[in-house]
């Protein structure tokens, strides 16, 4: 073969391969996922069949986010959109409408029995349901069993992918959830106490027998009060809380102020409503629970 001949087929190669990898990339299903938590379960869920792009990212607060252009040019873009639900994304609504999103939407919550819990909106008090249901891994089981549904009703050639991929992302939740109930049940009782920013361990607490106190509600939009932060301290000096601890989508200085008018020492940073970012050490929804166990135990045990 000429040299002339042998440049022209490289050429025609490259340019075939390109298409090619264009072409896989046009076919693959396009999920939003509301928040980072989220869209992590997503990926592990769709594997290599699927684009998924993440709202709000890490570190970010879905609390009180503002969706951007950006961000309906996306959803509008997208096959399938996946929402926590349970009132967690008062935004999304309105993002839905702004996009003109006509794909299907998965409640990833749904089949959750919600906890329910008191909020103080404007002074007035009001039964609500507390959205953070991912974190109990019994919960976190459900949210994948959902997103591997809502991925084969658009997909249905990617049936066999998503069961697969979920079949092994439910074990590897399974042996974490061992291991968190192994970790923490190993804690004497009367250090199962802690302090956090806002309410978003409801269903931790529940899950793997802690108690937990927040000085702030279920939403980082509330705001504690004089009284309520002086109740609580009077709670940790007569309980003997241990630790409080900082979330990663909060301001800390109220904790900072608790901890100095106490003496309960502040035990690190939780991930709660997000993960951190790709090389921090709550990168995934797994590594968020071995993260935090591990905070947890190291400040409880000593």
């Amino acid at each position: 073969m000429k040299p002339r001949i042998l440049v022209q087929f490289g050429l025609a190669l490259v340019l075939a391969l390109g298409a090619a990898g264009a072409a896989n990339a046009a076919d693959k299903i396009k999920a939003v996922a509301s928040f980072s938590i989220l869209g992590d379960m997503v990926k592990q869920v769709g594997g290599d069949r699927v684009e998924v792009t993440t709202l709000v990212g890490p570190d970010g607060d879905a609390h009180v986010y503002e969706p951007t252009p950006a961000d309906a040019r996306n959803l509008a873009a997208s096959n399938i959109l996946f929402v926590n639900g349970l009132g967690f994304e008062g935004w999304m609504d309105r993002l839905q409408t702004s996009s003109g999103f006509g794909g299907k939407t998965v409640v990833a919550s749904t089949g959750v029995t919600p906890r329910r819990m008191m909020e103080d909106e404007g002074g007035k008090a009001e039964e609500i349901a507390d959205p953070h249901a991912w974190q109990s891994l019994a919960n976190g089981k459900i949210y994948v069993t959902n997103i591997r549904d809502g991925l084969i009703a658009v997909d249905p050639d990617g049936k066999a992918d998503y069961e697969a991929n979920a079949a092994a992302y439910l074990d590897a939740i399974a042996k974490e959830e061992a291991a968190v109930k192994d970790a923490l049940g190993s804690l004497p009782e009367a250090r199962r106490k802690i302090i956090t920013t806002h309410d978003a361990f409801g269903y931790f607490g529940g899950a793997y027998g802690l108690d937990v106190i927040a000085p702030e509600g279920v939403s980082t939009e509330s705001e504690a009060s004089a009284k309520d932060v002086a109740r609580i301290i009077r709670q940790i000096k007569a309980e003997h809380v241990p630790a409080v601890f900082i979330e990663n989508v909060t301001d800390h200085r109220l904790l900072d102020q608790i901890a100095r008018e106490t003496g309960a020492k502040i035990g690190g940073t939780l991930y709660t409503d997000a993960l951190s970012r790709p090389d921090g050490p709550a990168a995934t929804y797994l590594d968020m629970f071995r993260h935090n166990v591990g905070a947890l135990t190291a400040a409880l045990s000593s």
